[in-house]
């Protein structure tokens, strides 16, 4: 690694003051499991990176009177997915912190830290000119694309990696942002931002922004809900398709796909529509889950993820039609 200054904050406002002094080359480190890999790979080399792990106001989970839960962003996924009151309320983001990495990542990778990891395609992550690194081209569209987009891609074709955001997308989950510019929230689907719309980031964070917390609605609670994670190994490993499905106490289906876009993948509103309306025989929900796909467009190796993520669907749609009637 390249030398770095080290600084350990004690508050909000001591870290984002010393991010601010150097905004474009400082990073903050939390847990650390992907930064330090990002620098161990040589994806960056900050001067300086700002320790967090002690900042209690951005610790803790607190519950709002109306049912709202509110996550700090140093949360562990540990920490979230044994929370009772997670299980009790939004069992689908337990799960999906729980099905997260290995059990020595959970116990120390931060919900805020989760949210932001930059994604694992290896032509990126073995220094590989691409559009990430600022290439011009994406090797992985003609090339090794077996674990690619097949929504939203292009022109450049990763998927992200966490878990948890999207068990949150279907949760309507609000993320909390300081900056040097104060604070502002905005709602996780705005949250992550597509190849297309911006390169350099897969998030809409500025230089000297970081997530402080994130806030999951009463609306959310009541309904059943599940994750379902399809990986290559039977564990600890990333999603090649996973589902977060759930109906909301006002009875409106929410169904997200992970592993198979550049950001968490919601289905369009027909479709959900679709299965809030009626008791479904097992021809419907097929021809749903067909549907809720149409805009796929896998690459030369990556096709399976169709059928893949056709099959993750309908199980998820079957739950919820099962523990609706």
């Amino acid at each position: 690694m390249k030398a770095f200054e080290y600084v350990t904050a004690q508050s909000i406002d001591g870290a984002l003051a010393a991010l601010a002094e150097k905004p474009d080359q400082s990073r903050v480190k939390a847990g650390g499991i992907d930064l330090l890999d990002e620098m161990k790979e040589r994806l960056i080399a900050p001067e300086r990176v700002v320790h967090i792990r002690g900042v209690s106001e951005l610790q803790g989970l607190t519950e709002g009177a109306d049912g709202s839960v509110r996550l700090g962003a140093l949360l562990t996924l540990a920490e979230i997915g044994a929370s009772d009151v997670v299980m009790k309320k939004y069992p689908a983001l337990a799960e999906a912190a729980t099905d997260a990495a290995t059990p020595a990542i959970r116990n120390v990778a931060t919900l805020g830290g989760n949210l932001c990891q930059r994604p694992r395609c290896w032509y990126l992550r073995r220094g590989i000119s691409c559009y990430k690194s600022g290439g011009s081209t994406c090797p992985a569209a003609s090339g090794e694309n077996q674990y690619h987009a097949i929504l939203g891609g292009g022109p450049c074709f990763i998927v992200h990696p966490s878990d948890p955001a999207v068990a949150l997308m279907a949760l309507d989950a609000q993320v909390e942002i300081r900056g040097p510019r104060g604070e502002r929230t905005v709602p996780i689907a705005a949250f992550y931002v597509l190849p297309s719309e911006r390169l350099d980031s897969e998030t809409v964070l500025e230089s000297g922004e970081m997530v402080s917390a994130v806030t999951i609605p009463a609306e959310s609670l009541g309904g059943p809900q599940r994750y379902d994670k399809a990986m290559q190994r039977g564990a600890w490993d990333f999603a090649l398709v996973s589902l977060a499905a759930l109906r909301r106490r006002d009875g409106e289906i929410r169904l997200v796909l992970g592993g198979v876009a550049p950001r968490p993948w919601r289905v369009t509103r027909s479709v959900e529509e679709d299965v809030e309306a009626a008791d479904l025989a097992a021809d419907d929900i097929a021809t749903i889950a067909e549907r809720a796909l149409y805009d796929a467009r896998p690459l030369a190796k990556n096709a399976y993820k169709v059928e893949l993520a056709s099959t993750v669907l309908r199980r998820g749609i079957e739950f919820l039609t099962r523990a609706s009637s």
